[in-house]
């Protein structure tokens, strides 16, 4: 527990209503989406950079753990205070669009701006902000930033770290600095705001952000092939794009997930299906678009594809999205428990790599249904538990979960493309990466936070 003398000197800094012990508020703020919950000893809500500043210049005199926290939509616990110690909640007053800079076509953000909010006020004069998360109507730019967040249009356009141009940042002594510039170029000094990316708030508290923006595409299509197993979709993903297709989105469901999304929500899809690659294409030309699905349809049917949807307009792509965007909760009908897991491979390494993941599900007698980003070889794997309260096997799809990442990291993989490590995935750290990286990011820690006040024990560190 904290000292309520360290309570009452952070109150002083913020006001009384910027901080909260009630029961209440420290519920609401220990957990994230994994559902494991760790209590805060208090919430606190800075105002602007200078409090943030104050708070951690005094928690780290005092060795007071701080847990920076975003909109708490994270699927690894990074936000969640599992030490204990105060979580720095920066959605209630830090949360606002500093500029929209039209010349050097850059936005400049508070941490706590929502990621939709930021794309519809950027769309609104002309510009695009493509990282998409699926937490995007909810979760903050800082976290997203926090995270390295992907989504279903980086398949063409990349994630959070390709537009994150400069971070102002405050660090566990107090300090304020500044990483990077509005610059397209700039090559002096270390890429401190590149170390800052996806250090899950470990390294430093994140308070002003500039992103890069690009042109808003005039034209966008949204595309759908069906094919008979998941082997002739996953070569049709690295073909196509060998081939000059270049999607903004190439999204798959397998077999298993058409079948829930059949089965739970009736949505009209082939029982046949073994796969379906479900995406969109854009551009400022009609042409530039028509090539993309020409391209697509073409390596589609070389690849065995038994149909290739157009939609006609955004109501019938809306449609084609639906089971994409549903397969999540769809496939709860294969379980209780649902050990979800992000990981990532090579593209081309895609066929091999369901393939191995099926495998070792037979081996534990686990269904697992697939689906995710094939664009960018980002895959979705859920080991389905039938009884969750049934610890054997619990503990069979962990071990299977473990077999997985091993699996993909043999294969020129990573344990996550986009949900990071925080504290479920630190104990799989070592599978990744030997004793001397994993020392190496140690060090880096202790450069930056000597105390170890700040998000303590993520990240296996």
């Amino acid at each position: 527990m904290i000292e309520q003398r360290h309570l009452d000197f952070i109150t002083n800094i913020v006001g009384s209503e910027n901080i909260k012990s009630d029961k209440a508020h420290l519920i609401a703020y220990s957990y994230d989406a994994t559902k494991t919950r760790f209590e805060p000893d208090a919430v606190v809500f800075p105002r602007h950079e200078e409090d943030i500043s104050q708070i951690l210049k005094y928690c780290n005199e005092h060795e007071v753990v701080i847990v920076p926290r975003g909109a708490g939509s994270g699927f690894t616990g990074g936000a969640l205070p599992a030490n204990g110690g105060i979580s720095l909640s920066l959605e209630r007053h830090m949360d606002k669009l500093l500029e929209i800079d039209m010349e050097n076509m850059v936005g400049v953000v508070q941490p706590g701006l929502i990621n939709m909010d930021f794309q519809k006020a950027v769309e609104a004069v002309g510009l695009f902000y493509p990282p998409d998360p699926a937490s995007e109507n909810y979760s903050t730019l800082g976290g997203n930033v926090s995270e390295n967040a992907g989504g279903m249009r980086a398949a063409k356009y990349g994630i959070t770290k390709d537009y994150v141009m400069a971070l102002r940042a405050v660090l566990p002594n107090g300090d304020i600095i500044k990483a990077g510039k509005k610059t397209i170029k700039d090559v002096a000094g270390y890429n401190t705001a590149g170390i800052l990316i996806a250090s899950e708030g470990t390294l430093a508290v994140i308070t002003e952000i500039t992103l890069k923006l690009i042109p808003k595409p005039r034209h966008k299509k949204t595309y759908m092939g069906i094919f008979p197993s998941v082997e002739n979709a996953m070569n049709a993903v690295f073909k196509s794009l060998a081939k000059g297709a270049n999607p903004v989105a190439m999204e798959f469901l397998d077999s298993l997930v058409i079948k829930a999304l059949r089965d739970k929500l009736n949505v009209d899809l082939p029982e046949e299906a073994g796969a379906i690659l479900i995406g969109d294409v854009d551009g400022n030309l009609e042409d530039e678009v028509i090539f993309q699905l020409d391209t697509l349809k073409e390596s589609f049917l070389e690849n065995g594809s038994t149909d290739f949807i157009i939609a006609e307009n955004e109501e019938e792509g809306n449609k084609l999205w639906f089971a994409r965007r549903n397969a999540s909760p769809a496939v709860t009908i294969y379980g209780t428990k649902k050990l979800n897991e992000d990981i990532s491979v090579p593209r081309s390494k895609l066929p091999e790599a369901l393939a191995g993941i099926y495998e070792i599900g037979e081996k534990y007698g686990f269904q697992v249904p697939c689906f995710g980003h094939a664009g960018d070889g980002n895959i979705h794997v859920n080991v389905m538990v039938k009884d969750k309260d049934n610890e054997k096997e619990m503990e069979d799809g962990h071990k299977a979960i473990e077999d997985i990442f091993q699996f993909v990291v043999d294969m020129g993989g990573t344990l996550s493309g986009e949900h990071g490590i925080g504290t479920s995935k630190a104990p799989f750290m070592s599978i990744a990466f030997n004793d001397e990286e994993m020392n190496l990011f140690r060090s880096i820690k202790k450069a930056f936070d000597p105390k170890n006040i700040l998000n303590p024990n993520k990240m296996g560190l």
